[in-house]
């Protein structure tokens, strides 16, 4: 019988050294498969929706080349996605194997495919942090969109055990018109067993092969309902006291940009955060229409930072916020290391370091458990 793979730590002598060395861990979301048994109406990959002769996996060798990779381009936290990841057979040898190199596996699901057995599995192969879907905030609606009876339960009971073994989980809440009150959301996430939420703001076009997105009604607003959207979401956070991992300064970035005001913090897809594809190309975010390159090409001469802030998708431009201080952290070590002391102060002196920092403290806890 196999030993159980402890869950990946950082010390804080490590995290500083990584810090320094290029801004801290890097972030990578793996597409392993495009298959879904879900049918929700705000995304590409419903199984209603998508064509059957395009269905692709990565097989276990080249989750495993990837794997190695991103541990050699310094990426601390995999997030494997799909489609929905749970479907894929190695799903299991591909956490064991991040866990291994000391990456923080993550997996995002719908939660119609856990198991007792897949459960305590994942969590003996070292994953270190579920994030699960939520699109509304009542039962019935919510398993309607899905398409998946019964999903509700599954998911309670997910968070059941995966909190009894010290693994955080976390709702994804699709930002759509699902969702008639918001205020009536933290009871009915607390219901289902959640600690804390983030929120998944409305994608009514990508460009990248990624799929999650939808033209329809469910998440098409105009820039003004945006903006009372992004308002709504902060009203909550402010209100229930339910942690809400989107930091409030990153819902002003988005209020900013749907008013195509100057935004504040440009974003670190392409030199800290990644896509890669069941193809193996590997782009800077799910919006930009070409990859960056293959992952077999993928070193430190093809990483991005340009200060983009074309979207708003909320897994690159809400940790930019919080990363923000550090990569100015490594900057101004970088420079000071060659003896350009006015550019490493610009660095240590930038106002944005205080609010990225108020952002960290703001999820001090989420983070500390991921």
């Amino acid at each position: 019988m196999s030993q159980p793979v402890v869950r990946p730590r950082t010390s804080a002598f490590k995290l500083v050294k990584e810090v320094l060395a290029h801004g801290g861990p890097g972030y990578l979301q793996f597409a392993i498969t495009n298959l879904c048994n879900a049918d929700c109406g705000f995304c590409g990959f419903a199984r209603s929706q998508f064509d059957p002769k395009k269905r692709r996996s990565v097989t276990l060798r080249e989750a495993i080349d990837v794997i190695d990779i991103a541990a050699r381009n310094h990426v601390g936290y995999l997030l494997f996605v799909g489609g929905e990841p749970l479907v894929h057979r190695d799903l299991r040898a591909m956490v064991r194997h991040a866990a291994r190199l000391g990456i923080h596996p993550m997996v995002c699901t719908n939660g119609g495919l856990w198991t007792e057995d897949n459960m305590r599995a994942l969590a003996s192969d070292g994953l270190s942090s579920v994030i699960m879907s939520i699109d509304a905030h009542d039962v019935a609606a919510h398993e309607k969109n899905r398409g998946l009876p019964d999903v509700c339960r599954k998911i309670r009971r997910a968070n059941e055990y995966f909190q009894s073994v010290g693994i955080q989980t976390t709702a994804s809440v699709t930002a759509s018109r699902l969702i008639e009150d918001y205020d009536r959301l933290p009871a009915f996430l607390e219901e289902m067993g959640f600690r804390s939420c983030t929120f998944s703001y409305p994608l009514t076009n990508l460009q990248s092969s990624y799929l999650s997105f939808s033209e329809g009604g469910l998440v098409s607003y105009n820039n003004e309902e945006l903006w009372e959207l992004f308002e709504k979401i902060k009203g909550m956070k402010r209100r229930s006291g339910f942690p809400v991992v989107n930091p409030m300064e990153s819902l002003d970035e988005m209020q900013r940009h749907v008013r195509g005001e100057k935004e504040r913090f440009g974003c670190l897809g392409g030199h800290k955060y990644f896509y890669l594809d069941w193809h193996l190309n590997l782009y800077r975010c799910h919006f930009w229409e070409t990859p960056m390159c293959t992952v077999y090409e993928w070193d430190d001469s093809r990483l991005i930072r340009d200060g983009c802030t074309r979207c708003m998708i909320d897994c690159y431009r809400d940790p930019s916020v919080l990363q923000h201080v550090a990569i100015n952290a490594s900057d101004a070590w970088q420079a000071l290391k060659k003896g350009r002391l006015l550019k490493a102060a610009g660095h240590v002196f930038d106002p944005r370091n205080a609010v990225s920092l108020r952002a960290v403290w703001e999820d001090r806890k989420w983070i500390g458990e991921v």
